[in-house]
């Protein structure tokens, strides 16, 4: 049996694959209680095996390369942080990721505060007094590092799963 052993990331935009051709009747959206049942038990299985900070990184790195390959395949590089940020609202609100926010920026600094509401990792969960969305910080963080050319670290400070109503990130560069 072939084994996937790999040094590097190999994930690229064209393994999504055609969706169009291949769900001909059930198209391309689905209930987001399945994309859950996917990420909280894969996320369960790798606590288990590996622990909680394995599983942190685990999942912070690959929404990092998801925010690296989404900026590359959807956003338009040459726009200006305003457009950039209209761009990326657009596009989260669009394929129904959540609602973004822009609540504080400082340009100089390069130090962000975005917020999202009915995003799909916890909207509707019940309060468990910690914040789960480990893959939307690193999402985040990829999407930022594409575009301003900069490694960001993205920390969630609010989660729905804590009992705020909406995911508060702090993006600051490294």
């Amino acid at each position: 049996m072939f084994k996937e052993e790999r040094e590097e990331l190999q994930f690229d935009w064209g393994m999504i694959g055609d969706v169009a051709v291949g769900r001909p009747n059930l198209g391309s959206t689905m209930d987001v209680s399945v994309y859950r049942l996917m990420q909280f038990t894969l996320r369960d299985v790798i606590i288990k095996n590996f622990g909680a900070d394995k599983a942190d990184k685990i999942f912070y790195d690959a929404g990092k390369k998801a925010g690296q390959e989404f900026f590359k395949q959807l956003i338009d590089k040459e726009n200006d942080f305003n457009g950039f940020i209209q761009q990326l609202q657009d596009l989260l609100s669009q394929l129904k990721i959540g609602i973004l926010r822009l609540e504080a920026s400082d340009m100089e600094k390069h130090h962000f505060t975005l917020t999202v509401a009915e995003d799909l990792d916890c909207s509707g969960l019940p309060v468990t007094d910690e914040e789960i969305c480990t893959y939307d910080e690193g999402f985040i963080s990829g999407i930022l590092s594409e575009y301003t050319g900069n490694e960001f670290e993205v920390k969630e400070v609010d989660c729905w799963g804590s009992g705020d109503r909406v995911c508060r990130f702090e993006a600051k560069p490294i």
